[in-house]
């Protein structure tokens, strides 16, 4: 019965100590053999706090690391001492703190351009860092011999010595391994991708120099294509003569469509008349990331556009595309235009496009008679045409394109039964979103054609209004020989999924014919929201022309819908 009592008396004993260790909050308090530097410990951002001796324990020892990468290499962590049942003291011996690191080089193994990156005091052999600099800059240094193709270099500091001066030098060590480039390109998932867009589009090719940040970086461009998207990042196979890379796409439904049709009778003519649209595009149906579109627009017996359009793009594998399309657009009973083209395309880099090709122009007037006002004729145009077009994408679903530049110029000559006149047409483009930050954002876009000739045709004019170019106007209701639209946009996206914006918008327009110089002003709201369906967007916008009065009743409202199949 003794020893049972002694037993239990040795177990409350220890169990107590364990509760006072383990079981209640500590603080730790720093102390240094000598002085400490005044500020130092509240820079360091040091816990005090903890809930055991366990980890007060690891904290003090966690400050002997910090303490190191600031300067201070010789600290040492003396004792840690027993003040009362909540408070332990750390006791340290701090020494001396290095402030600047000399490190010497060689010039072949890095060049001043690649120093400069990470010090702004280089000399011929060395160059000095802050200290508490060191582990980021030789980072850094490493990232360019990889950027270089240098997969398996290795960057050290050897022969590190302290200088009478409080200050340090050491020797830059480069530990060259075999400079990687591509041999080998292997694609998972979607096997049957076409991999000239890795070549072209993304700017990914076997013999490229290895550099896996940059492989990264550029397979994300891949999710831009609508058709394909990255399962999860390049892993490259390294043997001891090759290197392959492996890519993990899967292939993604992108055709779209969307489309109201509807069927009423003329009372004067009697005959049916279609009205409403159709939008369609199939893309990559046949695995070489072809397109091809077709789009129809009826609003009764004001006018009438038919557009077909198919693209081949990498053509026997080189960067060269073709592309063709149709216009047929009838307004009313006053005339009919037919537009041809056919482009040859060359993908300049992964962001840049351009083209060269034949646009021809073909029109009927439909009228009996013509006025000044009305002057429409028959006419055949034939343009040589060459552009381009530059396009920056960013990661975001609702809007996947930062910034838009399009610019193209048709030479050429209006053909008529008793007179031709050269002409010359152009068009840009350029839009560019203003990230502020991820909610919100600023969207600019600006769209200006213009047409030079000795004399005008109303049926060659230019045609805009309605929600691809100046919102609250109808659609191609403006005639104009020049215009420019200026789009603005402020943004806000209230999840991945949707979004408001306000509408303003500003147009400048000419129209020789009538000797018009005028300005448009459209003020409005609008939503976009991604759904199962596809991607809505709803605008309600007022449009009026420069010194009218407010009209509620000239407010349009603009509905899109794109849904993906």
């Amino acid at each position: 019965m003794k020893y049972l009592f002694y037993i239990f008396l040795y177990l409350n004993i220890y169990t107590g100590i364990i509760y006072d260790l383990n079981g209640q909050n500590l603080q730790l308090t720093i102390n240094n053999e000598n002085t400490i530097p005044e500020g130092l410990l509240d820079s360091l951002d040091i816990n005090l706090n903890y809930k055991n001796y366990k980890t007060l324990k690891e904290g003090a020892e966690s400050l002997q690391a910090t303490l190191t990468t600031i300067g201070y290499i010789d600290n040492e962590l003396k004792n840690i001492q027993k003040k009362n049942d909540s408070t332990f003291i750390a006791v340290y011996y701090f020494g001396i703190r290095y402030q600047q690191i000399k490190i010497y080089y060689l010039n072949i193994d890095f060049s001043k351009q690649e120093l400069l990156q990470i010090s702004s005091k280089i000399e011929d052999n060395y160059f000095t860092l802050p200290f508490e600099t060191i582990e980021n800059s030789l980072q850094k240094l490493s990232a360019l011999k990889t950027e270089d193709g240098n997969a398996f270099s290795r960057i050290h500091l050897e022969e590190i010595t302290k200088n009478k001066d409080n200050t340090l030098s050491a020797q830059l060590i480069l530990s060259n391994g075999t400079i990687r480039s591509i041999d080998r390109i292997v694609i998972k998932g979607y096997e049957e991708f076409p991999k000239s867009f890795l070549k072209y589009y993304a700017g990914i090719k076997i013999g490229n120099t290895f550099n896996k940040e940059k492989i990264v970086t550029q397979s994300e461009v891949l999710n831009t294509l609508g058709f394909a998207n990255n399962i999860k990042p390049p892993e490259a196979l390294f043997k001891k003569d090759s290197t392959t890379v492996y890519f993990y796409l899967e292939k993604q439904k992108n055709n779209l469509f969307d489309g109201i049709l509807g069927f009423s009778t003329n009372e004067e003519t009697q005959r049916l008349i279609l009205n409403g649209y159709i939008n369609l595009e199939l893309n990559n149906n046949l695995n070489y990331g072809e397109q091809f579109s077709l789009n129809y627009k009826a609003d009764g017996d004001e006018q009438q556009s038919f557009r077909v359009k198919a693209t081949l793009p990498y053509l026997l594998k080189t960067p060269f595309g073709l592309r063709l399309e149709l216009t047929i657009f009838k307004r009313d009973s006053t005339f009919i235009t037919t537009e041809q083209e056919a482009l040859v395309s060359y993908q300049i880099n992964p962001a840049t496009n351009s083209h060269i090709g034949y646009k021809g122009y073909e029109s009927s007037n439909l009228l009996n008679e013509n006025t000044e006002e009305t002057l429409i004729e028959d006419y055949t145009s034939k343009y040589i045409t060459a552009g381009a077009s530059y396009i920056k994408h960013q990661g975001n679903n609702l809007f996947p394109i930062k910034t838009t530049l399009t610019t193209e110029t048709e030479i050429g000559t209006r053909e008529q039964i008793d007179s031709k006149e050269s002409q010359l047409r152009f068009t840009g483009v350029i839009h560019h979103i203003f990230n502020l930050n991820y909610k919100n954002s600023i969207f600019l876009q600006n769209s200006t054609s213009i047409l030079t000739s000795d004399s005008y045709l109303t049926n060659e004019l230019f045609r805009f209004g309605g929600v691809n170019s100046i919102r609250g106007f109808n659609e191609n209701s403006i005639d104009a020989s020049l215009y420019s639209v200026l789009n603005t946009e402020y943004r806000y996206q209230f999840n991945e999924g949707i979004y408001a914006h306000s509408i303003i918008d500003i147009a400048y327009f000419e129209n020789k014919i009538l000797a018009i110089k005028e300005k448009l002003y459209s003020f409005g709201i609008g939503i976009g929201m991604q759904t199962k369906a596809g991607i809505i967007k709803f605008n309600l916008a007022n449009g009026n022309a420069e010194n009218q009065d407010f009209d509620f009743s000239n407010t349009k409202i603009h509905l899109s819908i794109s849904s993906k199949f």
